[in-house]
């Protein structure tokens, strides 16, 4: 397969200052843009887990994976298969609302499971978690509203059997 399309890596790492910044340090030097970037504790003491979403064919997440797990810091690193996994994001999207138009956007919010999480006289903030497609298609209906301010999070994946 040679078509590029988003890939998914993640990555275990020690849990220390500068690991990010030589980690994507590495991405840029190589000429590589990160899509997505998601880093947080894992369930071990003292490592984190870095989940980065890239665009490229199977040579070019192939060669980054040989890249990444050269790197001192990197405990280790696999690709996300594109099947088999659960994959989601968070998103905040603050939405300019009205009295005329807060129950339509509550309606919209309620259809893609998203909870208003704050309120102001003239606009509203939902949150809403799933894949990135639903994040994009909710953003789509949000527009005619008059979208404010959007904060998305970065794709996490997790294999939905075993951990690899």
């Amino acid at each position: 397969m040679t078509t590029n399309m988003d890939r998914t890596i993640t990555a275990l790492v020690q849990d220390k200052p500068g690991v990010l910044n030589r980690i994507t340090s590495m991405f840029r030097r190589r000429g590589f843009n990160i899509s997505s970037l998601a880093v947080g504790q894992s369930e071990k003491p003292n490592l984190s887990r870095m989940t980065f979403v890239v665009q490229g064919n199977n040579a070019v997440v192939e060669q980054l994976l040989k890249n990444l797990d050269k790197l001192i810091d990197v405990i280790k690193v696999s690709a996300a298969p594109n099947e088999d996994v659960v994959s989601r994001e968070l998103a905040l999207i603050r939405v300019s609302a009205t009295p005329d138009t807060r129950k339509e956007i509550v309606q919209i919010a309620d259809i893609f499971r998203a909870h208003i999480v704050g309120v102001s006289p003239d606009s509203l903030i939902i949150e809403v978690a799933g894949d990135a497609d639903k994040m994009t298609s909710m953003q789509d209906l949000l527009k005619g509203y008059g979208l404010l301010e959007v904060m998305r999070t970065g794709t996490i994946v997790m294999h939905r059997g075993k951990s690899s």
